[in-house]
């Protein structure tokens, strides 16, 4: 019988608000329950689409983050040297004041001299709009220095991507490959997913060089050395054209395999598509010859030369991709020791993939009708998956890794399709999707018209001077990155520092640790931001920062505007920006203020928007100079990207009926509300399938404003946008790069996947760095984030070193020595840890675990600062110095198309440390100095207690 003096059913609440979690990137929604004002409890929301009521570790210790002592609390005024700690507490009028005053002077003068970059919000159609409307060229967010690869390799391959725009078909794939992928990156729609293939006895096959949180529940994990997945993946290529296990169909109706590429060695047009005088590509018709491409009854050839019309040779794209794929060089024996996976491995893998696909496919019997107005009664499917992260992306050669998983994808007709990978609407998109970046001729107090962060189709559309000098301060858009569509944020300080390729006056970071975990080497970055001038001015002379917390960036700034918590604001999950779509509908959401500020603090975007309307930005006043917003639900709700298409897609229209595109709804918000905070779209079910090249599907997507025409989106297996880079580099066209870059363009921008060494360890001895070196992210943190976070930090409060037991009993190290870890940039001290599940030649740890001292309102002796350990400091932002044409010169160590941050081609060295050099990590810097009126560190934290705040 239940104990009469036991209350089983607590009243946990007397108000309970739905809005998205913000403790990761997954935006899952969450049902907040509040009792007399104050935030109890967190919960998933079961009628939410992305989690459907699966929340994690860090999505219920969100409450720990909202009432963390780490919170600033006023707007703060530098006082002191940079670095001291010494500020003043300001009103908001000053700081905003202050803050006009700078960003006027450099809109009036030089708008170029701003450079506006964010971390990892979700708010990156406000903060481009944004910059774009103040003039500067130099924006970008955080995917520079994070996946920027993924997203570039497909949407110019496929239209779409891994994550956010695309996911595995959970409920019939038979056999799910899975790359780089930390627990941390769509954590509970991956778990759901798992859970579904796990009962359904799929296969899983995890590659990764350390086998954590996915990867130990794998039913294979192939462990790999880092930086050759790529190479991995076309071994696979490899043996499916060997044994010719491929979909032709597929190939010659959805891809531009059978498109006809002109062989004019050293000619304008070598490698370039043929086409005809109304630019439509060709293929090789059996009956008729060259005819366009698109025509509805083509029987391509596939193979082979032919001669154009005009004399012209030419091949089909297929062709030039099975001659190099067939080589040797790709066979699973050339490239075995080079992975480290046996090749026997190799060809059973890829035996196994072909086995699925081909003799395991699915066919469902629903009609759809394609873009030639074909109706057909069924769909067959691939039901082999894919999905892919940051592990394969971080590299310096992950883009064309990233081209090659696409690659093995098409050839076996497993894009969206039953069992495959498929696009989440509102993906795809066009390839390239929009015009190129905006960004030239920056003028004072004049707006750049178009987007800052676009898409390049060739060399014309670079952000160069005319001898070929970046335009924006990061070198994104220009030949040292040419697809850098997410900015270079971990080059800007470095360029900034050394006036490259002009100086600048302010810089404005949101979110963005610079200063520690989100710099490549954290010294080299305080080192420029604390140096001065001849004069006594600081190299950047203004840096304003915004952030929620006391983190380590935070003393290197000279104006601090405290954001609030996730639970204190609105805020957009836009459809213009990171949508919350499924392949079954595309999908928006927003944050509510759960509950009020309890400081002097104001959501970033808030502040954004009034800092627009004090400088007069066209878009955020009126014709009379008034504010146009009162506030970002304001713009939410009334803002217009082109008629009718808003931040929102959903309740649109003066009744909230039209979807995507709509007048303004002024009941906007509540409808949201009403909704769980979050809209989703339902495509029909004849729309599901091949919407790449669906009538049905591509016609509603264009109606609802996602794309801006209907035509078949033809998948790219060979990408003539590289090829106008290359032909630039060889010497043709009116723009080319200088002559130090011009073998590095040509190289690099491959218009077939290629695998290459990573390059930084191209140039080295790597003899006294046996080990790569990498990171993971845990499920319990994401990024820094959990940093302020009573209740993560008892997860993970310090990290080690983890190396395999074989390789460090070897070296004569036991479980928890000291060691030194040095690279060709630095070294460290940490402590081992030993295991068997990574790769023997990798060495691993959590990422963004160790803290310097005094921040996040930790104390100077705890775990995270004394024994945890930050793996940046021994990376480099750049490559070393290369000398051409009797100069030096430096580019960054990223990848050499999209300029993506190449954290993990890290070599290092191992060596055990003396005794005496034991029991504290090293480097270990002097103790943060707090801002004033902040809480100290506390022994015990509590929520809602009646002995305690």
């Amino acid at each position: 019988m239940p104990d009469p003096r036991v209350e089983y059913s607590p009243s946990v609440s007397d108000q309970v608000k739905t809005t998205t979690c913000y403790m990761c990137a997954c935006r899952c929604g969450i049902r907040v329950h509040l009792k007399d004002g104050r935030i109890r409890y967190i919960e998933g929301n079961p009628y939410h689409p992305v989690n459907k009521g699966v929340l994690c570790g860090k999505g219920s210790a969100g409450i720990m983050s909202h009432y963390a002592p780490a919170r600033l609390r006023a707007p703060l005024k530098r006082v002191g040297p940079r670095g001291s700690g010494e500020f003043a507490e300001i009103s908001w009028e000053e700081a905003l004041e202050i803050a006009t005053g700078w960003l006027r002077h450099v809109r009036e003068t030089d708008p170029r001299q701003l450079a506006f970059f964010t971390g990892r919000d979700q708010s990156q159609s406000l903060t481009g709009f944004w910059a774009a409307q103040f003039g500067t060229p130099n924006f970008a967010a955080h995917g520079g220095f994070c996946s920027v690869n993924m997203a570039a390799g497909g949407l110019y391959s496929i239209g779409g991507s891994f994550w956010e725009f695309g996911e595995p078909d959970w409920d019939r794939t038979k056999y799910l490959l899975m790359f780089g992928v930390a627990e941390d990156h769509d954590s509970n729609p991956i778990k759901l997913g798992l859970s579904k293939l796990k009962a359904r006895g799929a296969k899983f096959l995890s590659v990764n060089p350390v086998r954590t949180g996915y990867s130990a529940i794998a039913d294979e994990w192939v462990g790999l050395r880092p930086g050759t997945d790529g190479l991995f993946v076309l071994a696979l290529v490899h043996e499916l054209l060997r044994a010719d296990r491929i979909d032709l169909e597929f190939l010659a109706r959805y891809t531009n395999a059978p498109w006809l590429v002109v062989r004019n060695p050293g000619g304008a047009d070598d490698g370039l598509f043929a086409r005809d005088e109304g630019g439509k590509p060709l293929a090789w018709d059996r009956a008729r010859g060259a005819i366009p491409a698109e025509t509805a009854d083509l029987s391509p050839v596939m193979a082979g030369e032919v001669t154009l019309p005009d004399g012209r040779i030419a091949y089909p794209a297929f062709h030039l991709l099975a001659e190099r794929y067939l080589g040797a060089e790709y066979a699973p024996e050339a490239v075995a020791e080079r992975c480290g996976i046996e090749a026997g491995r190799i060809r059973r893998i890829a035996a196994e993939i072909a086995e699925v696909a081909f003799d395991q496919a699915i066919t469902l019997e629903q009609s759809w009708t394609d873009v030639w107005g074909r109706t057909h009664a069924s769909i067959t499917g691939r039901p082999v998956a894919f999905h892919a992260m940051r592990g394969i992306s971080a590299h310096s050669n992950g883009f064309h890794t990233c081209r090659a998983l696409h690659l093995l994808q098409m050839l076996i007709g497993a894009v969206d399709t039953p069992g495959s990978w498929r696009y989440k609407a509102p993906f795809p998109r066009p390839i390239p999707p929009g015009p190129g970046p905006a960004g030239r001729g920056a003028k004072p107090n004049t707006p750049l018209a178009g987007n800052l962060l676009s898409f390049p189709h060739g060399p014309d559309d670079l952000l160069v001077e005319e001898d070929g000098t970046p335009l924006r301060i990061d070198h994104a858009f220009s030949w040292e990155a040419p697809l850098g569509l997410h900015g270079m944020m971990h080059t800007v300080i470095g360029n900034a520092g050394k006036a490259d390729p002009y100086p600048i006056d302010t810089l404005f970071m949101f979110m963005a640790n610079m200063a520690w975990n989100s710099a490549m080497n954290p010294g080299e970055v305080i080192r420029i931001l604390t140096e001065q001038r001849e004069d006594g001015e600081y190299r950047i002379p203004h840096v304003i920062y915004s952030d929620a917390y006391f983190s380590e960036t935070v003393p290197y700034a000279d104006l601090i505007l405290p954001d609030t918590t996730y639970l204190e604001r609105w805020d957009c999950i836009s459809i213009l920006d990171r949508p919350i779509g499924s392949a079954h509908g595309a999908g928006d959401a927003i944050r509510q203020p759960v509950v009020a500020p309890d400081r002097d603090v104001r959501p970033f975007q808030d502040v954004l928007i009034e800092l627009g309307a004090r400088l007069g930005l066209p878009a955020f006043v009126n014709e009379d100079g008034s504010p146009r917003f009162k506030d970002y639900p304001d713009y939410m709700v009334n803002h217009q990207r082109m008629p009718g298409v808003g931040p929102l897609a959903g309740f649109r229209g003066a009744d909230g009926s039209k979807v995507g595109v709509g007048e303004p709804n002024p009941d906007q918000l509540r409808r949201y509300i009403e909704n769980g905070c979050f809209w989703r779209d339902h495509i029909r079910p004849e729309q599901e399938w091949l919407k790449h090249a669906n009538r049905a599907y591509l016609e509603d997507a264009k109606a609802k404003g996602f794309i801006g025409k209907s035509d078949q989106i033809v998948l790219q297996l060979y990408s003539e946008p590289l090829q106008k880079f290359r032909l630039a580099a060889e010497g043709h066209g009116a723009k080319q790069p200088p002559a130090h870059l011009r073998e590095r363009v040509r190289t690099y921008c491959d218009p077939l996947p290629i695998w290459y060494a990573p390059l930084e360890q191209q140039g080295q001895d790597l003899a006294p760095f046996p080990f790569s070196a990498v990171t993971q992210r845990p499920m319990a943190m994401y990024h820094s984030w959990g940093s302020m976070n009573a209740w993560l930090r008892q997860i993970h409060g310090a990290n080690k070193l983890m190396m395999a037991r074989s390789r460090a009993e070897a070296m004569g190290l036991a479980q928890d020595d000291w060691v030194w870890v040095e690279s060709r940039s630095g070294r460290l001290k940490c402590q081992v840890a030993l295991m068997e599940g990574v790769n023997p030649d990798t060495v691993w740890t959590w990422n963004a675990i160790g803290k310097r001292a005094g921040a996040w309102a930790l104390a100077p002796d705890s775990p995270e600062a004394t024994r945890g350990f930050l793996l940046n400091h021994v990376i480099s932002e750049w490559l070393p110095a290369q000398m051409a044409e009797g100069r030096d010169f430096r580019l960054a160590n990223a990848d050499p198309v999209t300029g993506q941050a190449a954290w993990y081609d890290l070599r290092v060295g191992i060596t055990k440390a003396a005794p005496e050099e034991a029991g504290l990590t090293a480097p270990h810097p002097e103790a943060l100095r707090p801002p004033p009126h902040m809480p100290g560190p506390p022994d015990i934290l509590r929520y809602s207690v009646k002995t305690s705040a």
